[in-house]
Order: structure tokens, then sequence, then C-alpha cells
């Protein structure tokens, strides 16, 4: 009885060292060295200070900002998710009209015009940071008027960050908001 017990002691050791302390080290100086950027978080700086992540939204307000799409945490990363409402939802379907007449009156677009769903609706973990380039299009004339840019000026800054569909085949084009609200902060 003993030595089965010191032998259950002897290999839980061995085994917390090797899969709680060897693996994880391995793991994460092997992504330290291979994918650096993406190991760190992406995290983008400017001006030598942290101002967020390539993979979380945050919120932009303001005229003079392109809008992410809409959160169900707030933007929050503790509590991120989604909202778990039903498409029988009157919550959702008055979250989807409220944020369909916002878009439109902070664009001054038409009271008919369609509005792209990810603009409407929140995203599965509440952080998506991307929003597709027909909702970044929707938004040039706002961004035009208030940073006193022209409009093509703008729209050539929203087409450079247009990311395509991940390998040619996944997913939809999409453009980065808070890259683009930096570029744009940086032009004259």
């Amino acid at each position: 009885m003993t030595k089965i017990l010191i032998q259950s002691i002897r290999v839980t050791i061995v085994l917390t060292a090797l899969t709680g302390i060897a693996y994880p080290l391995a793991v994460t100086g092997l992504s330290q060295v291979l994918f650096r950027d993406k190991a760190n978080g992406t995290l983008i700086a400017k001006n030598g200070k942290m101002v967020g992540s390539e993979l979380l939204a945050q919120q932009f307000t303001g005229a003079k900002y392109f809008w992410p799409r809409p959160s169900a945490c707030g933007y929050g990363t503790v509590a991120s998710g989604a909202s778990n409402l039903g498409p029988t939802s009157q919550a959702l379907q008055s979250n989807v009209a409220n944020n369909a007449a916002a878009f439109i009156a902070g664009n001054k677009l038409a009271t008919n015009a369609v509005v792209p769903s990810d603009m409407v609706f929140t995203s599965g973990s509440g952080l998506d940071p991307h929003i597709s380039p027909e909702a970044a299009r929707l938004q040039i004339a706002r961004i035009a008027a208030e940073r006193k840019f022209g409009a093509k000026k703008v729209a050539g800054i929203v087409e450079k960050f247009v990311e395509p569909s991940q390998w040619g085949f996944l997913g939809e084009p999409r453009v980065n908001v808070l890259k683009l609200n930096l570029a744009m902060d940086d032009e004259k």
C-alpha cells in the first residue's frame, strides 16, 4: 500500500513538472521566437504608448472616428460575450432598430437606407475589431466633413485598410476599426 502511494506521488510530481511547467515554458518560448507579435496579443503602440490590440474592439465615439460594430458587453473584455437574445426576442428587435436608427442619424443617411448587418447586430464575443467595407464606406461622408478632408481622401484611406478574406476564401473582406482610426489621426 505504501509503495503504491509513493509511486502515485512521484507520478503526480513528474506529470505536474512536465505538463504544468516544462510544456508551457516550451510553448511560450517557441511562440516568442516564431510568432512574437501574435504571442504578445498583437498590441498596437503609438508614440511609445499602447493604444489597443488588433484583435479587440474598443469604443470610438465622436463624429471624427469610424464606429465599430455594437458590443453586447460594452467593449469590456471581462464580461465579453453575446447577448443570447433569440430571433423572436422583443429586446433584440428593439436593439437592432435602435442601432440602425443611430447609424442612419449619425451618418445623415436616408431614413430608408440599408444599414449593414454588422452595424446593427453585436458580434458573438462582443469584441469583434472589424467592420465590413460597406459599413466603413457609409461613414466616409461624416468623417470627411468632421475632419475637413475630401471624401476621396478618406475613401482612399479606407480602401488601404480593407483586408481580404483570410487565405482568399475564409470569411468576408473586413476593415480593422482601430487601425483605420489611427491612420485617420495620423493624416494631416
